[in-house]
């Protein structure tokens, strides 16, 4: 993508950093990013967490893939150049929210490592936790109501990830589920785990 920055922006230097905006709601921020399959209950997890985490009386916000798309980047596909940009936009707009202090809960395909790891790169250490949910494709398919796989397998959906677009698993996850042999509420219960 063309850099359309100008040559005369700084960054503005400000009094209050997220360590401060988080101390103040008493928690420490942090991207939670669930990647996986379509189907492989990333929204379902990711919705249980924020309420879990609600209920904790933590300040949490969760962008999930299909909302996002529907507005924020509504003017995006889905070809790689495309999902590479919807990546690139979202991890800009969680690094802010992390930054105002927030538990924010990711929940978005991601089909590609680099684009993971850029989304990685934009964060301080230890405030990226990456949750690959690792349920087969055949579950993943078995759930699909609205006929995606199908669709894509028929050649009727083009850049479909897990049937006509790849989907590269995550070498290093901070946690890994499989939402066939896990429990909701073991899910949950893994990643709080891990965040205390």
């Amino acid at each position: 993508m063309k850099n359309l920055q100008s040559s005369h922006l700084r960054t503005q230097i400000l009094t209050i950093d997220q360590n401060q905006r988080a101390n103040i709601k008493h928690q420490k921020a942090m991207c939670l990013w669930l990647t996986g399959l379509s189907g492989s209950g990333k929204s379902t997890l990711a919705n249980q967490l924020e309420r879990t985490l609600h209920q904790m009386g933590k300040h949490t916000y969760l962008l999930d893939g299909d909302n996002i798309r529907q507005h924020l980047n509504k003017d995006l596909g889905f070809t790689e150049s495309d999902r590479e940009e919807n990546i690139r936009r979202i991890s800009e707009v969680a690094k802010l929210m992390v930054d105002a202090g927030l538990i924010v809960i990711v929940a978005f395909i991601s089909p590609y490592q680099r684009d993971r790891q850029s989304a990685r790169a934009l964060f301080n250490e230890g405030d990226f936790i990456e949750i690959y949910m690792d349920t087969p494709l055949e579950v993943c398919e078995s759930r699909d109501e609205k006929g995606l796989y199908a669709k894509a397998r028929a050649g009727q959906l083009a850049n479909f990830t897990g049937i006509s677009a790849p989907y590269e698993k995550p070498t290093n996850p901070e946690i890994t589920i499989d939402s066939s042999k896990e429990s909701l509420e073991a899910s949950v219960e893994k990643i709080l785990t891990k965040l205390h």
